[in-house]
C-alpha cells in the first residue's frame, strides 16, 4: 500500500510541475501582451494628439481664410459699386452698345481662371489666350475713353486698385485654403492610424485577458496538486511511522524473549557473558 501511495504521489508531483510550468509560460505571455497593449495605447494617444494639433491648425487657418474672404469681398463690393457708377455714366454719356467694364472684367477673370485650372489642347489654349487679349483690349479702350473724364478716371483708378487688392487677397485665400486642406488630410490620416492602433490594442488586451485567465486556471490546478501532495505526505508519513513502530515492537519482543532465556540460564546457575549481562539490562531484567 505504501509503495502504491508513493507512486501516486510521483504522478501528482509531475502533474503539479506541469501546471506550474504552464502557468509561468502563460503569465509570461500575458505580460508580453500587456506590454504590447500599453505600447499601442501610447501610440494611439500620440496619433490622437497629432490629429488634434492638425485640427487646431486647420481651424485656425480656416478662421484666417474667412477673415480674408470678408476683406476680399469688401474690396470687391467697393470695386463693384464704382464700376456700377462708371456703367451708369457710360449709359448716359457713352455708347450703349458697348459691353460694360464690370462685365468685361468678370469675363476676363473667368477665362483666366479656366486657363489656369483646366487642360486644353494647343489650339484651344491659343484661342482662349486670344479671346482674353481681345477682351482686355476692349476693356482698355473703354477705360481710355472714360479716363478722359477726371471724375471717372479717379473712380476707375480706385476700382482697379480695389480689384487688385481683392485679387491679391484671393491668392492668399487660395494658399491658406490649401494649407488648411493639408492639415485636414493629415488630421484624418492621424485619426485613421489611431483607430487602427486602438483596434490592435484591444486585440492585445483580449489576448492578455485570455492568457491571464488560463494562467489563473493553471495556478488553481497547481494549488490543488500541492494540497493533494500534502495529503499524500501525511498519509505516507503516518504509514512509515506505523511501519517503524511495528518493526521496533517486533525487535523489542525478540530482545525480551532472548533476555528471558538468558535470565533463566542465570537463575539456573549457568555462566553468562558480558553481552548477556548487557542484554538483561536492556530488557530491564536486572
Amino acid at each position: 500500500m505504501l509503495n502504491d501511495l508513493i507512486e501516486k504521489r510521483k504522478k501528482v508531483l509531475a502533474e503539479s510541475e506541469q501546471h506550474k510550468d504552464r502557468r509561468n509560460e502563460l503569465n509570461a505571455l500575458a505580460s508580453k501582451n500587456a506590454r504590447e497593449r500599453n505600447t499601442l495605447n501610447t501610440q494611439t494617444r500620440e496619433f490622437v494628439e497629432e490629429a488634434q494639433q492638425h485640427k487646431e491648425q486647420r481651424d485656425k487657418i480656416n478662421e484666417e481664410v474667412q477673415a480674408l474672404k470678408d476683406q476680399r469681398n469688401e474690396y470687391n463690393d467697393k470695386a463693384n459699386a464704382l464700376f456700377e457708377e462708371i456703367e451708369s455714366f457710360k449709359k448716359e454719356h457713352g455708347n450703349l452698345q458697348n459691353r460694360g467694364i464690370k462685365e468685361l472684367q468678370k469675363q476676363i477673370e473667368h477665362l483666366e481662371f479656366k486657363q489656369q485650372t483646366e487642360v486644353y489642347s494647343t489650339d484651344k489654349e491659343r484661342e482662349l489666350i486670344e479671346k482674353i487679349k481681345h477682351l482686355k483690349a476692349t476693356a482698355k479702350d473703354q477705360e481710355a475713353e472714360l479716363e478722359q473724364n477726371k471724375e471717372m478716371r479717379t473712380k476707375l483708378t480706385d476700382a482697379r486698385e480695389f480689384r487688385r487688392l481683392a485679387s491679391e487677397i484671393h491668392k492668399e485665400v487660395t494658399e491658406k485654403a490649401e494649407a488648411a486642406q493639408q492639415h485636414h488630410d493629415l488630421m484624418v490620416e492621424s485619426y485613421r492610424k489611431a483607430d487602427k492602433s486602438r483596434e490592435e490594442a484591444d486585440h492585445a488586451h483580449q489576448q492578455f485577458v485570455e492568457a491571464q485567465e488560463a494562467a489563473d486556471e493553471e495556478h488553481k490546478q497547481f494549488i490543488s496538486c500541492q494540497k493533494e501532495l500534502r495529503d499524500y505526505d501525511k498519509v505516507i508519513s503516518g504509514l512509515r511511522k506505523k511501519t517503524r513502530k511495528t518493526k521496533v515492537t517486533k525487535e523489542q519482543k525478540a530482545v525480551r524473549k532472548e533476555a528471558e532465556r538468558v535470565f533463566q540460564q542465570f537463575r539456573d546457575g549457568e555462566k553468562i557473558t558480558t553481552d548477556d549481562l548487557l542484554l538483561l539490562q536492556r530488557a530491564k531484567l536486572i
